[in-house]
C-alpha cells in the first residue's frame, strides 16, 4: 500500500543514493545481485557498491553494447545484473543487445537509464533521451519503468530483482520532489491513484506527477475536478485502470518528460482507443531534440509544468462538453 505525502517537498535523499543504498541491501543478502556500469559509477553514485562488493561490480568502460551482452552471459549462469548508463546510452546504444541478447533470449536483465529528458540538464541535447522508453517500448516481453522518488526506488528495485526477465528502469538521479510517504509499496504493472477526481483524470509519470498534483489544485479552483494517477509501469501498462479513467471521467490528459510519439500518451491511447474513447490532450516534449539548459529553464521550455497541464485539461474536458468522443 502507499501513501501521498500531505506536502510536496524535495526528497531528503537522491535517487541514486536509494537505487545503490537499495542495491547494496540486496547484494548482502543475495551473491547474485551484480552491477554493471559503463564508465559512469560515480555519476550514477554507485562507488559505495564497488567498494563493498568488489566483486559483484563490473565498469565495462564506455562500451554500453558490450556491457548488456555481459549482463546477458551472467544471467544465464544464474546472476541478475543490474546494467546503468545515462538513459540514451543504456536504449539507443543497445538496442540491438537488448532485443536479441536479453528480451529474445529470454534472459534477466535489468536496464537503468538515468536522468532521462530535461533532467539530463546541462548534458544537453545529445544525452537528453526523449525517446528512451519509446525505443524500448517495441520490445517484446520488455517491462517498463518509470521511478517517481526515492521511496518507490527501494521498494520497485527490490522487486525487479525477484521479478524474471528484462526490464528497462528510468530515473532521475539526483533530488526530485517526493510524492510518497516512507514505507509505501507499490505493484508493477498497476498505476496509482493518488487522487480522486470526476471531470478529467491525469495520467502522470516520472517529475510530471508531482506537477499533475499541482495541476489539479489550480483545476479544483476552476471548479474542475481532476483526479491523478501515477501510471510508473508503461509497459505492461494498467488498461484496466486507464479504462476505468475513460468511462467514469471521460477526458484524459496524459503528462511525460518524454516525446508524446511511442511515450506515455500514445500507450494510454492505444489502451483507451480499442473500448472507452474519450478525449485524450498529451502533455510532454512535442517531437523535437534536446538542449543544454537548467532543468527549470528545459521544463518550462518544453512544456512540462503544472500550466500546460491545467491547459491540456481545459481543452480535454471543453472537448467533453461539445460533445466529441461522447459515452
Amino acid at each position: 500500500m502507499f501513501k501521498v505525502r500531505e506536502t510536496l517537498a524535495k526528497s531528503p535523499i537522491m535517487m541514486r543514493e536509494a537505487y545503490c543504498n537499495t542495491l547494496i541491501d540486496m547484494a548482502t543478502e543475495n551473491e547474485n545481485i551484480v552491477v554493471l556500469d559503463a564508465d559512469l559509477v560515480s555519476s550514477s553514485g554507485m562507488k559505495p557498491f564497488f567498494r563493498q562488493f568488489p566483486d559483484s561490480a563490473i565498469n565495462v568502460g564506455i562500451a554500453e553494447a558490450n556491457m548488456i551482452g555481459i549482463a546477458a552471459g551472467l544471467s544465464v549462469v544464474g546472476k541478475i545484473p543490474f546494467a546503468h548508463s545515462f538513459g540514451c546510452f543504456a536504449t539507443r546504444k543497445t538496442c540491438d543487445q537488448v532485443m536479441i541478447s536479453a528480451a529474445y533470449a529470454k534472459l534477466n536483465v535489468k536496464i537503468l537509464g538515468s536522468d532521462p529528458g530535461v533532467t539530463a540538464a546541462y548534458n544537453g541535447g545529445t544525452h537528453m533521451p526523449f525517446e528512451d522508453m519509446g525505443v524500448m517500448r517495441s520490445i517484446p516481453e520488455i517491462t517498463l519503468i518509470e521511478l517517481t522518488d526515492p521511496v518507490m526506488v527501494m521498494d520497485i528495485i527490490r522487486q525487479v530483482a525477484d521479478s524474471y526477465g528484462v526490464h528497462y528502469i528510468r530515473m532521475p538521479r539526483k533530488n526530485v520532489t517526493a510524492v510518497y510517504e516512507d514505507g509505501s509499496s507499490f505493484e508493477i504493472g498497476k498505476g496509482n491513484v493518488l487522487r480522486e477526481g470526476k471531470d478529467v483524470t491525469i495520467i502522470a509519470s516520472g517529475i510530471l506527477v508531482a506537477e499533475a498534483l499541482k495541476a489539479a489544485e489550480v483545476l479544483k479552483n476552476d471548479r474542475i475536478s481532476a483526479r491523478v494517477v501515477d501510471m510508473f509501469t508503461w509497459k505492461p501498462i494498467d488498461t484496466e485502470l486507464v479504462e476505468k479513467c475513460a468511462k467514469e471521467t471521460k477526458a484524459i490528459v496524459t503528462a511525460e518528460n518524454h516525446n508524446i510519439f511511442g511515450g506515455l500518451g500514445s500507450a494510454v491511447s492505444e489502451a483507451v482507443v480499442k473500448t472507452h474513447p474519450v478525449p485524450v490532450e498529451m502533455v510532454g516534449v512535442k517531437d523535437r531534440f534536446g538542449q543544454v539548459g537548467t532543468e527549470d529553464y528545459l521544463r518550462e521550455e518544453y512544456g512540462l509544468t503544472a500550466k500546460e497541464i491545467v491547459e491540456a485539461a481545459k481543452r480535454a474536458v471543453s472537448r467533453k462538453k461539445h460533445g466529441l468522443f461522447s459515452l
